[in-house]
Protein backbone atom coordinates (compact mmCIF):
# COMPACT_ATOMS: atom_id res chain seq x y z
CA UNK A 1 0.00 0.00 0.00
CA UNK A 2 2.56 2.05 1.12
CA UNK A 3 4.30 1.86 -2.57
CA UNK A 4 1.55 2.26 -4.51
CA UNK A 5 1.01 6.07 -2.07
CA UNK A 6 5.00 6.82 -3.32
CA UNK A 7 4.69 6.29 -6.77
CA UNK A 8 1.29 8.29 -6.62
CA UNK A 9 3.03 10.95 -5.32
CA UNK A 10 6.15 10.86 -7.44
CA UNK A 11 3.83 11.08 -10.43
CA UNK A 12 1.76 14.22 -9.23
CA UNK A 13 5.20 16.06 -9.10
CA UNK A 14 5.18 18.00 -12.29
CA UNK A 15 8.69 17.53 -12.11
CA UNK A 16 8.90 14.08 -12.22
CA UNK A 17 9.44 11.83 -15.27
CA UNK A 18 8.91 8.45 -16.25
CA UNK A 19 12.65 6.40 -16.48
CA UNK A 20 12.31 5.43 -20.57
CA UNK A 21 11.55 1.99 -21.27
CA UNK A 22 12.95 2.10 -25.08
CA UNK A 23 16.05 3.18 -27.00
CA UNK A 24 13.49 5.77 -28.60
CA UNK A 25 13.28 7.51 -24.86
CA UNK A 26 16.24 7.09 -23.86
CA UNK A 27 17.67 8.72 -26.95
CA UNK A 28 15.25 11.36 -26.65
CA UNK A 29 16.40 11.98 -22.71
CA UNK A 30 19.67 12.16 -23.72
CA UNK A 31 19.58 14.78 -26.42
CA UNK A 32 17.00 16.89 -24.25
CA UNK A 33 19.28 17.30 -20.93
CA UNK A 34 20.97 20.08 -20.07
CA UNK A 35 24.64 18.76 -20.86
CA UNK A 36 23.39 18.14 -24.23
CA UNK A 37 21.80 21.77 -24.56
CA UNK A 38 25.20 23.16 -23.57
CA UNK A 39 26.96 21.17 -25.90
CA UNK A 40 24.62 22.25 -29.18
CA UNK A 41 24.55 26.01 -27.91
CA UNK A 42 28.63 25.86 -28.63
CA UNK A 43 28.59 23.92 -31.25
CA UNK A 44 26.64 26.99 -32.89
CA UNK A 45 28.55 29.55 -31.97
CA UNK A 46 31.29 28.21 -33.33
CA UNK A 47 29.83 27.14 -36.41
CA UNK A 48 28.44 30.75 -36.85
CA UNK A 49 31.86 32.57 -35.76
CA UNK A 50 33.23 31.92 -39.70
CA UNK A 51 29.77 33.53 -41.45
CA UNK A 52 29.53 36.13 -39.21
CA UNK A 53 33.64 36.84 -40.01
CA UNK A 54 32.61 36.64 -44.13
CA UNK A 55 29.77 39.00 -43.19
CA UNK A 56 31.70 41.51 -41.67
CA UNK A 57 34.30 41.42 -44.38
CA UNK A 58 31.82 41.88 -47.10
CA UNK A 59 30.93 45.67 -45.29
CA UNK A 60 34.74 46.45 -45.15
CA UNK A 61 36.89 48.46 -47.71
CA UNK A 62 38.65 46.68 -49.85
CA UNK A 63 42.11 48.07 -48.01
CA UNK A 64 41.09 47.18 -44.58
CA UNK A 65 39.98 43.50 -45.79
CA UNK A 66 43.64 43.22 -47.47
CA UNK A 67 45.56 44.80 -44.44
CA UNK A 68 43.69 43.68 -41.47
CA UNK A 69 41.74 40.90 -39.81
CA UNK A 70 37.92 40.85 -39.39
CA UNK A 71 37.83 40.90 -35.93
CA UNK A 72 39.62 44.95 -36.13
CA UNK A 73 36.22 45.92 -37.15
CA UNK A 74 35.19 46.98 -33.53
CA UNK A 75 38.16 48.51 -33.17
CA UNK A 76 37.90 51.13 -36.04
CA UNK A 77 34.57 50.31 -37.70
CA UNK A 78 33.85 51.05 -41.33
CA UNK A 79 31.36 50.13 -43.37
CA UNK A 80 30.66 50.22 -47.08
CA UNK A 81 28.41 48.63 -49.71
CA UNK A 82 31.24 49.28 -52.74
CA UNK A 83 31.91 45.39 -52.58
CA UNK A 84 28.36 44.48 -53.06
CA UNK A 85 27.57 47.31 -55.92
CA UNK A 86 30.83 45.81 -57.73
CA UNK A 87 29.84 41.75 -57.91
CA UNK A 88 26.19 42.57 -58.73
CA UNK A 89 26.53 45.46 -60.72
CA UNK A 90 30.33 45.95 -61.59
CA UNK A 91 30.87 46.15 -65.34
CA UNK A 92 34.37 46.02 -65.51
CA UNK A 93 36.18 42.62 -66.83
CA UNK A 94 37.37 42.58 -63.08
CA UNK A 95 33.76 43.61 -61.48
CA UNK A 96 31.56 40.41 -60.51
CA UNK A 97 28.55 41.20 -62.88
CA UNK A 98 27.09 38.17 -60.60
CA UNK A 99 23.39 39.48 -61.58
CA UNK A 100 23.03 37.66 -65.26
CA UNK A 101 25.58 34.44 -63.39
CA UNK A 102 22.83 34.79 -60.29
CA UNK A 103 19.71 34.36 -63.23
CA UNK A 104 21.91 31.58 -64.65
CA UNK A 105 22.01 29.74 -61.25
CA UNK A 106 18.36 29.62 -60.48
CA UNK A 107 17.46 28.48 -64.45
CA UNK A 108 19.79 25.49 -64.23
CA UNK A 109 18.95 24.80 -60.38
CA UNK A 110 15.24 24.69 -60.33
CA UNK A 111 14.59 22.52 -63.47
CA UNK A 112 17.35 20.74 -62.60
CA UNK A 113 15.46 19.75 -58.74
CA UNK A 114 12.14 19.44 -60.11
CA UNK A 115 13.41 16.79 -62.68
CA UNK A 116 15.58 14.93 -60.47
CA UNK A 117 12.70 15.16 -57.65
CA UNK A 118 9.95 13.81 -59.39
CA UNK A 119 11.61 11.05 -61.44
CA UNK A 120 13.31 9.95 -57.95
CA UNK A 121 9.66 10.24 -56.46
CA UNK A 122 7.92 7.69 -59.22
CA UNK A 123 10.90 5.35 -59.52
CA UNK A 124 11.21 4.84 -55.83
CA UNK A 125 7.26 4.50 -55.55
CA UNK A 126 7.35 1.42 -58.75
CA UNK A 127 10.32 -0.30 -56.83
CA UNK A 128 8.13 -0.05 -53.00
CA UNK A 129 4.94 -0.78 -54.39
CA UNK A 130 4.62 -2.07 -58.31
CA UNK A 131 5.38 -6.02 -58.72
CA UNK A 132 7.06 -6.41 -61.95
CA UNK A 133 10.10 -8.90 -62.65
CA UNK A 134 13.60 -8.03 -61.64
CA UNK A 135 12.73 -5.15 -59.56
CA UNK A 136 14.98 -6.15 -56.84
CA UNK A 137 17.69 -6.04 -59.47
CA UNK A 138 16.95 -2.96 -60.24
CA UNK A 139 16.74 -1.51 -56.94
CA UNK A 140 20.47 -2.91 -55.99
CA UNK A 141 21.47 -1.58 -59.54
CA UNK A 142 20.41 1.88 -58.27
CA UNK A 143 21.28 1.57 -54.73
CA UNK A 144 25.17 0.11 -56.62
CA UNK A 145 25.30 3.67 -59.11
CA UNK A 146 25.65 5.85 -55.53
CA UNK A 147 29.04 3.79 -55.29
CA UNK A 148 29.91 5.39 -58.93
CA UNK A 149 32.47 8.60 -58.61
CA UNK A 150 31.10 11.13 -59.97
CA UNK A 151 33.71 12.00 -61.49
CA UNK A 152 34.01 8.96 -63.60
CA UNK A 153 30.67 9.78 -65.29
CA UNK A 154 31.81 13.02 -66.12
CA UNK A 155 33.41 12.59 -69.56
CA UNK A 156 31.06 9.71 -71.00
CA UNK A 157 27.82 11.72 -69.83
CA UNK A 158 29.52 14.87 -71.90
CA UNK A 159 30.17 12.38 -75.08
CA UNK A 160 26.83 11.50 -74.85
CA UNK A 161 25.14 14.79 -74.71
CA UNK A 162 27.71 16.39 -77.11
CA UNK A 163 24.63 17.19 -79.61
CA UNK A 164 22.47 18.33 -77.34
CA UNK A 165 24.70 20.98 -75.92
CA UNK A 166 22.78 24.14 -77.16
CA UNK A 167 19.42 23.00 -76.29
CA UNK A 168 17.59 25.12 -74.10
CA UNK A 169 19.57 27.87 -74.53
CA UNK A 170 22.75 25.82 -73.86
CA UNK A 171 21.20 24.65 -70.26
CA UNK A 172 19.88 21.36 -71.63
CA UNK A 173 23.22 19.26 -70.67
CA UNK A 174 23.33 20.70 -67.52
CA UNK A 175 19.95 20.08 -66.67
CA UNK A 176 20.57 16.31 -68.03
CA UNK A 177 23.59 15.65 -65.88
CA UNK A 178 22.59 17.12 -62.59
CA UNK A 179 19.21 14.93 -63.42
CA UNK A 180 21.33 11.70 -63.39
CA UNK A 181 24.08 12.55 -60.99
CA UNK A 182 21.23 13.03 -58.45
CA UNK A 183 18.43 10.11 -59.04
CA UNK A 184 20.39 7.24 -57.32
CA UNK A 185 20.45 9.08 -53.71
CA UNK A 186 16.93 10.38 -54.19
CA UNK A 187 15.61 6.81 -55.46
CA UNK A 188 17.53 5.63 -52.45
CA UNK A 189 15.86 7.92 -50.12
CA UNK A 190 12.16 8.19 -51.08
CA UNK A 191 12.14 3.90 -51.72
CA UNK A 192 13.31 3.54 -47.85
CA UNK A 193 10.65 6.15 -46.72
CA UNK A 194 8.03 4.54 -48.93
CA UNK A 195 8.31 1.35 -48.36
CA UNK A 196 7.09 1.77 -44.71
CA UNK A 197 3.74 3.47 -45.47
CA UNK A 198 0.99 0.76 -44.49
CA UNK A 199 0.14 -1.56 -47.05
CA UNK A 200 -3.84 -1.74 -46.31
CA UNK A 201 -3.72 1.74 -47.79
CA UNK A 202 -2.75 0.53 -51.01
CA UNK A 203 -5.04 -2.16 -50.63
CA UNK A 204 -7.59 0.03 -49.63
CA UNK A 205 -6.87 2.18 -52.54
CA UNK A 206 -6.98 -0.85 -54.90
CA UNK A 207 -10.37 -1.77 -53.64
CA UNK A 208 -11.89 1.74 -54.23
CA UNK A 209 -10.92 1.40 -57.83
CA UNK A 210 -8.33 3.61 -57.79
CA UNK A 211 -5.26 2.76 -60.24
CA UNK A 212 -0.93 3.00 -59.69
CA UNK A 213 -0.93 6.38 -61.13
CA UNK A 214 -4.24 8.07 -58.61
CA UNK A 215 -3.05 6.03 -55.98
CA UNK A 216 0.43 7.52 -56.05
CA UNK A 217 -0.65 11.34 -56.52
CA UNK A 218 -3.78 11.07 -54.15
CA UNK A 219 -2.21 8.94 -51.30
CA UNK A 220 1.57 8.79 -51.66
CA UNK A 221 2.69 12.28 -52.42
CA UNK A 222 0.68 13.99 -49.80
CA UNK A 223 2.27 10.96 -47.28
CA UNK A 224 5.77 11.72 -48.05
CA UNK A 225 5.63 15.65 -48.54
CA UNK A 226 8.18 15.70 -45.60
CA UNK A 227 10.77 13.00 -47.40
CA UNK A 228 10.18 15.13 -50.75
CA UNK A 229 10.96 18.55 -48.70
CA UNK A 230 14.54 16.82 -47.30
CA UNK A 231 15.13 15.56 -51.14
CA UNK A 232 14.42 18.50 -52.53
CA UNK A 233 16.54 20.77 -49.84
CA UNK A 234 19.45 18.39 -50.43
CA UNK A 235 19.72 18.39 -54.25
CA UNK A 236 18.68 22.44 -54.46
CA UNK A 237 21.89 23.19 -52.11
CA UNK A 238 23.98 20.56 -53.94
CA UNK A 239 23.08 21.57 -57.57
CA UNK A 240 23.23 25.65 -56.35
CA UNK A 241 26.73 25.26 -54.90
CA UNK A 242 28.22 22.74 -58.06
CA UNK A 243 31.40 23.90 -59.46
CA UNK A 244 32.58 20.71 -61.40
CA UNK A 245 29.52 20.39 -63.60
CA UNK A 246 28.88 23.25 -63.87
CA UNK A 247 32.43 23.87 -65.58
CA UNK A 248 32.34 20.72 -67.82
CA UNK A 249 28.86 20.84 -68.93
CA UNK A 250 28.26 25.08 -69.54
CA UNK A 251 30.26 27.44 -71.40
CA UNK A 252 30.16 31.05 -71.98
CA UNK A 253 28.77 33.48 -69.26
CA UNK A 254 25.17 32.87 -71.13
CA UNK A 255 25.07 29.86 -69.08
CA UNK A 256 27.55 29.56 -66.43
CA UNK A 257 26.21 29.98 -62.85
CA UNK A 258 27.73 32.10 -59.53
CA UNK A 259 29.99 29.37 -58.56
CA UNK A 260 31.68 29.41 -61.93
CA UNK A 261 31.98 33.20 -62.10
CA UNK A 262 33.01 33.06 -57.84
CA UNK A 263 35.48 31.03 -58.51
CA UNK A 264 36.63 33.53 -61.11
CA UNK A 265 36.64 36.30 -59.11
CA UNK A 266 39.70 35.48 -57.09
CA UNK A 267 41.61 36.27 -60.26
CA UNK A 268 45.22 34.20 -61.47
CA UNK A 269 46.61 35.05 -58.47
CA UNK A 270 44.63 35.35 -55.66
CA UNK A 271 44.83 39.79 -55.87
CA UNK A 272 40.97 40.36 -56.19
CA UNK A 273 39.67 37.96 -53.45
CA UNK A 274 38.04 40.86 -51.19
CA UNK A 275 34.95 40.59 -53.73
CA UNK A 276 34.73 36.76 -52.52
CA UNK A 277 33.30 38.09 -49.35
CA UNK A 278 30.29 39.94 -50.70
CA UNK A 279 30.14 37.28 -53.73
CA UNK A 280 29.71 34.43 -51.40
CA UNK A 281 26.61 36.39 -49.39
CA UNK A 282 24.69 37.01 -52.64
CA UNK A 283 25.42 33.06 -53.53
CA UNK A 284 23.62 32.31 -50.25
CA UNK A 285 20.81 34.23 -50.35
CA UNK A 286 18.39 32.10 -52.07
CA UNK A 287 19.72 28.55 -50.55
CA UNK A 288 18.95 30.17 -47.21
CA UNK A 289 15.30 31.05 -48.24
CA UNK A 290 14.64 27.81 -49.53
CA UNK A 291 15.96 26.12 -46.40
CA UNK A 292 14.07 28.29 -44.06
CA UNK A 293 11.03 27.98 -45.91
CA UNK A 294 11.41 24.47 -46.04
CA UNK A 295 12.90 23.32 -42.38
CA UNK A 296 9.77 21.84 -40.45
CA UNK A 297 9.52 19.63 -43.33
CA UNK A 298 12.94 18.77 -43.31
CA UNK A 299 12.92 18.03 -39.82
CA UNK A 300 10.12 15.95 -40.09
CA UNK A 301 11.57 14.26 -43.04
CA UNK A 302 14.83 13.24 -41.42
CA UNK A 303 12.85 11.97 -37.81
CA UNK A 304 10.59 9.99 -40.36
CA UNK A 305 11.40 6.25 -40.22
CA UNK A 306 13.81 6.19 -37.43
CA UNK A 307 13.91 4.71 -34.34
CA UNK A 308 10.26 3.76 -32.88
CA UNK A 309 8.96 3.34 -29.26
Amino acid sequence: MSSTVSTDAREANPLYRPAPTSIAGRVRQKLTSRVASVISIIIAIVWTIPTFGLFVSSLRPENDIKTTGWWTFFKNPTLTLDNYNEVIFGTSATSGRLASYFVNSLVITVPAVLFSVTLAAMAAYALSWLNFRGRDWVFIGVFALQIVPLQMALIPVLKLMSGYTNLGGGFFAVWFAHTCFGLPLGVFLLHNFMSELPKDLFEASKVDGAGPAMTFRRIVLPLITPALASLTIFQFLWIWNDLLVALVFTSGPGSRPLTVRLAELAGTRGNDWQRLTSGAFVSMIIPLVVFLSLQRYFVRGLLAGGVKG
